[in-house]
């Protein structure tokens, strides 16, 4: 009921006609932009909302039954997929989502959604995605929710707009902010957040219009993003030198309610300051303190840089004393500003001034100051590889962050040195942070810190962020390497989920990427742990007809697919297809190991075929091929199994004839052998067994001294 009367509030929303917030045309992003494309001069107005029909009578419950049977289920059923998709419409489908968004699951809902667009070529409409994303959200699912997004801005998704393509900016943040009114507008901050973010930072390389007026459309729907997010997207605008837009946001934040941080305040009065808007910076200044606000170091020289600059050094020495007599320390920063002011007015003298009280106050001149006094900002390029080199990655960090601020020219031997240290302390995050400030810069990072920064990225859980690194130094122009490519691929098969690993590769290969021989085996690997060994050889076989030939790693992938451990039983079926598998390695004289002929003897074993499972024992002997712990206690297993527990045990002495020490397995093995053995004489009053717990002691008493390992919780195991 309660959905059917969210459904009636969306159907009375009538279509709102919004031109751009920001005075300026949407699309006006560069003047080359401009002649590539030849966009508008105008922002078109935002199309209507796509009102499907949401009438709860004329909703069919037959259909909405049928697709809620779909969608509550914590796994999708193809056939009911196959079976649907004919005889449903995107309108239909779209009422029916919105009806039943509140007994989605969202993982469903997501295979679901890609299920019928790639395999029924069905078509869902801007609005039916825009509630996934929102459902995904909602249940913290915020990678794939940013991915999908992504893919919708970006027109990889089949979706149905109800006006160009060209204005679906507009009415994908339009559909949102509505969405808001349907559902709980707890998300409601999340969803702008994530919005604004998408555009700052997937489509930078458009310019940050779009970033722009997505946030004022939002605004004007009362759904700002969080203060996190409104600082992030003000300082990507002022380091764009999108000064304009910047004081249009930070209106829109105000009006808004949104009480600015010390971080906020300091990125305005920054981008006050690049505008030569330094009386506005003062008065954002007096504002931040009334309202109780406290300065920092980065706010001191923010508005000291800006008084400089244009030449008001009297007013920023009262900032300095001022910053002074609230206990806010000058950095090395603050005196560099001080200094390069100094000499561009040619006041030598007042400058070694500020050098003198540099020493008074501890600080210790180097190359940075000394090098600001002639107008050069190399050296603090020297300083931050200094720090590195001494393990100091805070301070290199701070120096870093405040050249970028000051819109200091930056090496690409400063922000490699910076990021590999954050990567050798785990820090993947921050470095990711450097990473994406080097591609703004037009710095192509190294393949061995991108790789390094990817494979950690996965390790620690964030696949998403890795994939847009990915893409992100391709729209720059970077190919990415095979190497980070394959690390990109390989987290994303540890993660396991194989399907959107696929979807990702669909992309990439899109892109131009071109697969190798790790790059198949991770794969088949991926394959292999998710059971789906058919698709593993159908792999190996493309990588053959592409002229990449299996190594002794494809092999032993595919051999312990066929052999899973846990599924051993169900694997026996297959030996057949194992032994072919071997012959193909020895044909093709591929160096043999003991991994690969294990799971074969293996499953002979555990299928009671032990002449065969010895015939392999030989062929490993004959071919050179070292026996393993694990290869003889298969071969134990297996003897005890059919009653042969003497036999096994002679075979602890051919291991040591050979070298091998054997192990707790293999104790346990005849253990649990003999203990079955005494357990049956028991049972049919046999005195001929009388000897067999004997055996056992023996045995026991071999393994303690053999191993140095008390077998009582083995013995107790076997006896249950």
């Amino acid at each position: 009921m309660q959905s059917l009367m969210d459904m009636r509030r969306l159907t009375i929303t009538k279509p709102i006609f919004i031109q751009s917030p920001l005075k300026r045309p949407l699309t006006c992003i560069t003047g080359m932009l401009q002649k590539q494309h030849q966009i508008h001069p105008q922002a078109p107005p935002p199309p209507p909302v796509l009102q499907p029909q949401t009438n709860p009578k004329a909703l069919n419950e037959s259909l909405l039954k049928r697709v809620s049977s779909i969608l509550s289920n914590p796994t999708l059923d193809f056939a009911k997929c196959k079976e649907l998709a004919p005889h449903l419409s995107p309108l239909e489908f779209d009422s029916c989502f919105i009806a039943l968004k509140s007994n989605v699951n969202p993982k469903t809902a997501l295979n679901f959604f890609h299920f019928v667009s790639e395999n029924c070529k069905f078509r869902f409409t801007a609005r039916s995605y825009c509630v996934l994303i929102r459902l995904l959200v909602g249940n913290d699912l915020l990678s794939p929710a940013r991915l999908l997004l992504i893919r919708l801005i970006d027109g990889k998704v089949p979706a149905f707009f109800a006006g160009n393509f060209e204005s679906r900016h507009f009415e994908i943040a339009q559909i949102m902010a509505d969405l808001n009114l349907v559902f709980e507008p707890v998300i409601g901050v999340k969803i702008a957040d994530l919005l604004v973010h998408v555009y700052s930072t997937q489509f930078k390389h458009l310019g940050f219009g779009f970033a722009a007026d997505v946030f004022s459309l939002l605004a004007k729907k009362g759904l700002l993003p969080s203060l996190k997010t409104c600082t992030f997207l003000l300082s990507s605008l002022v380091k764009a030198n999108e000064l304009k837009m910047s004081y249009e946001v930070y209106d829109f934040i105000c009006l808004g309610g949104i009480i600015p941080d010390v971080h906020l305040f300091s990125t305005m009065i920054n981008a006050f300051c690049k505008g030569h808007r330094e009386e506005d910076a003062i008065r954002l200044f007096s504002k931040m303190e009334k309202l109780g606000v406290a300065p920092n170091v980065v706010t001191y020289n923010n508005i000291i840089h800006g008084l400089c600059k244009s030449g008001r050094l009297d007013e920023a020495y009262r900032f300095k004393e001022k910053m002074v007599k609230e206990k806010v320390s000058p950095s090395l920063i603050t005196y560099s500003v001080f200094i390069n002011g100094l000499i561009k007015l040619e006041k030598i003298d007042e400058a070694n001034c500020v050098l003198k009280e540099m020493y008074e106050l501890g600080f210790v001149p180097n190359e940075v100051v000394y090098n600001t006094l002639i107008d050069g900002y190399f050296t603090l390029n020297s300083l931050v590889q200094g720090f590195c080199k001494s393990d100091l990655i805070g301070q290199a960090e701070n120096v870093l962050e405040e050249m970028m601020a000051r819109g200091l020219p930056i090496n690409q031997g400063s922000f490699s040195m910076v990021i590999n240290l954050l990567c050798l302390k785990f820090r993947f995050v921050s470095a990711l942070h450097f990473i994406r400030e080097m591609l703004l810069r037009n710095l192509r990072p190294n393949d061995g810190l991108l790789t390094a920064l990817v494979s950690g990225l996965c390790k620690t859980g964030k696949q998403g962020e890795a994939v847009e690194l990915w893409f992100r130094l391709l729209g720059k122009g970077f190919v990415p390497n095979i190497v980070t490519s394959n690390a990109l691929i390989h987290g994303m098969c540890k993660a396991g989920n194989m399907q959107e690993t696929l979807n990702l590769l669909r992309d990439m290969l899109e892109r131009g990427l071109v697969f190798d021989r790790i790059t198949y085996n991770t794969l088949i690997s991926g394959c292999c742990k998710e059971g789906k060994v058919e698709e593993g050889f159908k792999l190996k076989e493309e990588m053959v007809k592409k002229g990449i030939q299996p190594d002794i790693y494809t092999y032993n992938l595919l051999l312990h697919g066929l052999f899973n451990v846990d599924k051993i039983d169900e694997a026996t079926n297959k030996v057949e297809e194992g032994e072919n598998l071997l012959n193909e390695l020895v044909s093709k004289k591929l160096e043999l190991n003991s991994v690969v002929y294990n799971p074969l003897i293996k499953a002979y074993c555990v299928n009671g075929n032990m002449n065969a499972a010895f015939r392999l024992r030989d062929d490993m002997r004959s071919r050179g091929v070292p026996l393993s712990c694990a290869t003889y206690s298969c071969l134990m297993h297996g003897l005890c199994n059919i009653g042969l527990v003497d036999d096994a045990k002679h075979l602890l002495d051919e291991m040591r004839k050979e070298g091998l020490l054997p192990n707790v397995v293999c104790y346990t093995t005849i253990i649990g052998g003999y203990t079955i053995n005494s357990h049956k004489s028991r049972m049919t009053k046999n005195s001929l067994d009388i000897a067999c717990p004997l055996k056992l002691l023996r045995v026991i008493s071999w393994m303690n001294v053999e191993s140095n390992c008390l077998p009582w919780r083995a013995l107790l195991m076997n006896l249950r």
